[in-house]
């Protein structure tokens, strides 16, 4: 049986991410997230309810680089208005889930590959420090959300 790129790709994706990323991130105090992504079927992790991990393994994985980096899904998965400081593309975007509602998240290409070398750990270390910044920034909220 042969594999076409996509396939090939998004397997590849999902060995990287359940053999490193997804250990590496438990021993940095994440937990397993209850959240449901509206998009993503795989579980996501998280630090506190403000902000989610889900890894997109589909999206590029089309690409003949698509071996080398996938996207990473911050989901805030709370429907409330985000003050306009917090929103545009370096920060959060909407998105539609049901009964109306709308989520916001943060979409990041995580390059954990360059040609031959890997660079797993620095591409850990960028996840871990965006993750960090965007909670930061959510956090004044946290009062809104009870």
């Amino acid at each position: 049986m042969h594999l076409n790129i996509n396939e090939a790709n998004t397997i590849f994706r999902k060995s990287i991410i359940k053999g490193f990323f997804e250990p590496q991130l438990l021993n940095l105090d994440f937990q397993k997230s209850s959240v449901r992504h509206p998009a993503i079927s795989d579980d996501g992790l998280m630090q506190s309810d403000l902000l989610h991990i889900f890894f997109d393994v589909d999206t590029g994985a089309d690409y003949p680089d698509g071996d080398e980096w996938f996207i990473v899904d911050m989901l805030f998965p709370h429907d409330v208005k985000l003050p306009d400081n917090l929103k545009g593309t370096d920060y959060f975007t909407t998105l539609s889930v049901d009964d109306g509602k709308t989520f916001w998240h943060h979409r990041e290409l995580i390059r954990y590959k360059y040609g031959k070398s890997k660079k797993l750990d620095h591409a850990l270390e960028f996840l871990e420090s965006k993750y960090k910044e965007l909670h930061e920034l959510l956090e004044p909220l946290q009062k809104d959300l009870i």
